[in-house]
C-alpha cells in the first residue's frame, strides 16, 4: 500500500486506539449533565461537542480556556490530521478556511459546525480529484537518472500552490514508491544471479522490472484510495471532536461506541466473539489464525486461510462482508457471550461452508504475565509483564497485581534466589494495581500521590503488613516504559527496594486518566441519540513519594545500558499539547534497609558493558538512528538511491552478524506451566519464538549479571 497513504489512514483513526504505551486508568461516574438545549435542537453531532467539550471542562486537570488561542490549536491539529503528507488541500483551501482558525471556539458555544463542514466538503472534493492524478503517472516508464528529491516529512512539506503543483507532488510520491519497489526487485534479481539461478527471476530486464514495480505501487494505491474512502463523514467528525480533547494534552481523548470495545479488550485482555484472528486482503476477509480455546478453536471447522463471506446473528438474513471494512466486520462477529453467530465461509478449495458458532469469552493470554528461571550459578526468576491489565467492567477478569504475586509463589517453589520483573515496552494501565503490586515487595507504606485540580495530593498505600517477596530485585525499564510502569519503578527506586536498570529514561508520562460513558452523562431525554461514545480525561498528576513528578522527565534507572534511541527525542515530551513537569511535598516513607551497593554494582555493570562489542554497536546505531531520522529528503536518483541503501544495510549486516554470535541466556520455562504449554501446538510455537527472543536479548542478559553481583 501506498505509505503517503498509510500513514494518513492512520492519523485519520488517531482516536481509534488499539492501544498504544501510555495509559493510566482508573474508572469514574458522575452524575447527568444538564444542557442548555433539548433533543429536539440538537443533532447526535452537536450533542456529543457539547458532552465531550463540559466533562473536559468540568473534570480536566488544566483545562484549555476555549478562546482564540484554543480555536487555533483545534485548527491546526485537525488539518495536520486530515492531511499531514499535504497530498490533497491545496494552500488556496487552507487560505479559506483561515477564516475559522479563531472561530472555532464560537462555533462551540452556538452547537456550530460550520467549520467542520467547510472542510468536510473541501477535503472530500480534493479526494476524489486525487484519485485521478496518480495512474497516468505510473502508465509510463519512470526514469530514475534525474537528480531530484523528495521530502518524506509531511512537517517540512508546504501545501501545493494550485492542482499542477499538487499533480506533481503525487507524481514525486508515485515514483518514490516505485523506486523502493524497483530497488528490491534488482536486489533480488542480483541475489538470483549470484546463485546461478537459471529461472525468470535472474533474467528478467530493468524495464521488466521497472514496469512491475510500477504495477505494484498502481494496485497498492488502488487498495490505500479505497480503504480511506471508507473512512466517512462520521470517521472525520470523530477525528475532528478528538481535536477539542487532544488539544488539552495527549491523553485526553474521545472514542466513538466501537473503538471503546477495542480499547477494553486492550485493558482487559479478553473479549467476546469466536476467537478468530482476522485480516483483510484483496476486498476479503481472510481468518488469520485461530486463539486457543476459544470457540473456533473447540468447534475444529474455521481455519487459517478460510475467508469470510457472509456473517448472521443466529436465525437472521445474513449480511454480506465481501467488501465490508474489515473493522465494520468485525463488529458483526463479535458479541456477547452466549449468543450465536453464524459464518459463510469460502473454504482453499473453493467450496463454502455456513459454520454456527456460539460466542464466549476469549483470552488473550501473550497480554498477561508470565514467568521463567534464568539458570545461573543460583536460579533467578523472570517475569514478563506487558501492561497493567484489570477488568474495569467489573466482569471478574484478570488483574495483573493477582497474576504477579500468583508468578512470585510460583519462582519462589522453583528456587529462585532473585526476581527481576520486566516493564519494557509496558505502556500502563490500572492505578489500583500497580499499588497492589507494589504491596507485594514493601510491608506497607505509601506507594504514589495522586493530585487533582484544586484540591491537595491524596496518598495511594499499600495497607497489606504481608510481603509476598523479599529477596534481591530487580526492575528493567525502557524508552516505552509509560505510567503505571514508571510509578512502580519510581516507588522501587524511592524505598530503595531493588534496582531499576535500562536502556534510557523512561516515557514520561506523570497523569492519570478516567474513562467516562458519555451516556451516562446526559439524561433519559437523549436516549435516541445514544450510544454517544465515551471520553478518557485527564483528571490528576501522580507524583513520586519523593514530591517529584514523572511527568515529560519519566524515571531515570540506577543502571543505565546503552540504547540506540538515546539521541532521538522520545516519549511524552515529543507529544503534541503535553502537561508540564512540576513536584509537590514529599511524604514520608519507610526505606528498605540497603542490601545491595549500587555505586559497587554501576562500576561491574560499567566493566562488563564497556567489553561486550553488542553494546558498543548498539552506541554506533544510536548515531546512525539519528542521522537516518533528520534525514527526511530522499533521492530519486536509483545510483544516489542503491548507495544510501547499501550503506544502511552494510551498518544492519554488522548488528545480524552479531547476533549470530550471542551464546545467550540459559533460560527455561517453569515446570508447573509446561503441561498447559504442551496442551496446544500454538502455544509451543509462541513459547518457542518467546524464549529464542529471550535467550538473545543482552539487556536481560546484563540484568542476570548485575542480580548475580546482587546476591553475593
Amino acid at each position: 500500500m501506498n505509505q503517503t497513504l498509510i500513514n494518513l489512514f492512520h492519523k485519520m483513526r488517531r482516536s481509534q486506539l488499539i492501544f498504544v504505551a501510555t495509559m493510566l486508568l482508573v474508572l469514574g461516574v458522575f452524575a447527568s449533565y444538564k444542557l442548555t438545549r433539548k433533543p429536539a435542537e440538537l443533532t447526535k453531532e452537536q450533542l456529543i461537542m457539547e458532552v465531550v467539550m463540559q466533562g473536559i471542562q468540568t473534570q480536566h486537570f488544566n483545562p484549555q480556556n476555549v478562546d482564540d488561542k484554543f480555536s487555533v490549536r483545534v485548527f491546526d491539529l485537525f488539518l495536520k490530521r486530515m492531511d499531514n503528507s499535504k497530498k490533497f488541500f491545496l494552500q488556496s483551501d487552507i487560505d479559506e478556511l483561515s477564516r475559522y482558525k479563531e472561530k472555532i471556539d464560537d462555533q462551540l458555544n452556538d452547537a456550530s459546525l460550520e467549520f467542520f463542514d467547510k472542510a468536510n466538503t473541501i477535503y472530500e472534493k480534493r479526494f476524489a480529484e486525487a484519485k485521478t492524478y496518480y495512474a497516468s503517472y505510473l502508465e509510463q516508464q519512470f526514469s530514475f537518472k534525474e537528480d531530484e528529491t523528495i521530502e518524506t516529512d509531511g512537517d517540512k512539506i508546504q501545501y501545493a500552490k494550485n492542482a499542477t503543483e499538487l499533480k506533481d507532488a503525487w507524481r514525486k510520491s508515485v515514483k518514490y514508491q516505485t523506486l523502493v519497489r524497483y530497488n528490491d526487485m534488482l536486489e533480488a534479481r542480483d541475489k538470483a544471479k549470484a546463485k546461478d539461478d537459471t529461472s525468470a527471476a535472474g533474467k528478467k530486464t530493468d524495464e521488466d522490472l521497472e514496469k512491475e514495480a510500477r504495477k505494484k505501487v498502481l494496485k497498492s494505491t488502488d487498495d490505500a484510495f479505497k480503504n480511506l474512502g471508507e473512512l466517512d463523514r462520521t470517521d472525520r467528525f470523530n477525528l475532528y471532536v478528538g481535536c477539542f480533547a487532544n488539544v488539552q494534552d495527549p491523553h485526553t481523548e474521545f472514542f466513538p461506541p466501537a473503538d471503546k470495545a477495542n480499547f477494553d479488550i486492550a485493558m482487559s485482555g479478553k473479549l467476546e466473539g469466536i476467537g478468530a484472528q482476522l485480516q483483510q486482503k484483496d476486498d476479503e476477509i481472510k481468518v488469520s489464525s485461530i486463539v486457543p480455546g476459544s470457540p473456533s478453536y473447540r468447534d475444529g471447522r474455521l481455519k487459517p486461510g478460510d475467508i469470510i463471506v457472509k456473517v448472521a446473528q443466529g436465525a437472521a438474513e445474513p449480511v454480506d462482508v465481501s467488501e465490508m471494512r474489515l473493522d465494520k466486520a468485525i463488529q458483526l462477529i463479535r458479541g456477547k457471550k452466549g449468543t450465536e453467530v453464524r459464518l459463510t465461509v469460502k473454504k482453499p478449495d473453493a467450496t463454502f461452508e455456513v459454520i454456527t458458532l456460539i460466542r464466549d469469552v476469549i483470552v488473550l493470554e501473550d497480554t498477561y504475565a508470565q514467568s521463567f528461571i534464568i539458570n545461573n550459578e543460583k536460579k533467578i526468576g523472570y517475569i514478563r509483564l506487558p501492561g497493567f491489565y484489570a477488568d474495569f467492567s467489573g466482569g471478574g477478569g484478570r488483574d495483573c497485581a493477582d497474576d504477579i504475586k500468583t508468578e512470585l509463589e510460583k519462582l519462589k517453589t522453583a528456587g529462585a534466589k532473585g526476581v527481576i520483573l520486566d516493564l519494557r515496552d509496558n505502556g500502563g494501565g490500572s492505578l489500583e494495581s500497580v499499588v497492589e503490586m507494589m504491596g507485594l515487595f514493601i510491608p506497607q507504606g505509601p506507594v504514589v500521590q495522586v493530585k487533582g485540580r484544586d484540591a491537595n495530593p491524596t496518598l495511594y498505600s499499600d495497607k497489606d503488613p504481608s510481603v509476598t517477596y523479599d529477596g534481591p530485585f530487580e526492575v528493567m525499564v525502557n524508552e516505552n516504559s509509560a505510567s503505571a510502569s514508571e510509578i512502580l519503578a519510581a516507588a522501587v527506586q524511592d524505598y530503595n527496594r531493588g534496582v531499576i536498570i535500562g536502556s534510557t529514561t523512561s516515557f514520561g508520562k506523570g497523569t492519570v486518566q478516567r474513562m467516562y460513558n458519555m451516556d451516562d452523562m446526559v439524561n433519559t431525554t437523549y436516549n435516541t441519540m445514544k450510544p454517544l461514545g465515551s471520553v478518557k480525561i485527564t483528571m490528576q498528576k501522580f507524583y513520586r513519594v519523593s514530591g517529584a513528578s514523572t511527568q515529560l522527565r519519566g524515571v531515570t534507572p540506577d543502571i543505565i545500558l546503552p540504547d540506540a534511541y538515546s539521541k532521538i527525542k522520545y516519549g511524552e515530551k515529543q507529544e503534541d499539547f503535553p502537561l508540564q513537569w512540576d513536584e509537590i511535598k514529599p511524604t514520608p516513607i519507610t526505606k528498605s534497609k540497603e542490601s545491595f551497593n549500587i555505586e559497587k554494582l554501576k562500576t561491574n555493570s560499567e566493566k562488563r558493558v564497556n567489553e561486550q562489542k553488542a553494546f558498543t554497536l548498539i552506541e554506533e546505531e544510536s548515531v546512525e538512528l539519528k542521522k537516518d531520522r533528520d534525514a527526511t529528503q530522499v533521492s530519486l536518483n536509483i545510483d544516489k538511491y542503491r548507495a544510501e541503501q547499501t550503506l544502511q544495510k552494510e551498518e544492519k549486516k554488522k548488528y545480524d552478524e552479531l547476533e549470530k554470535t550471542l551464546t545467550g541466556l540459559d533460560i527455561s520455562n517453569l515446570t508447573v506451566d509446561l503441561t498447559r504449554i504442551e496442551s496446544d501446538s500454538t502455544y509451543i510455537a509462541r513459547n518457542k519464538e518467546l524464549l529464542k527472543y529471550l535467550k538473545k536479548d543482552i539487556y536481560l542478559n546484563e540484568a542476570s549479571q548485575v542480580m548475580m553481583d546482587m546476591m553475593k
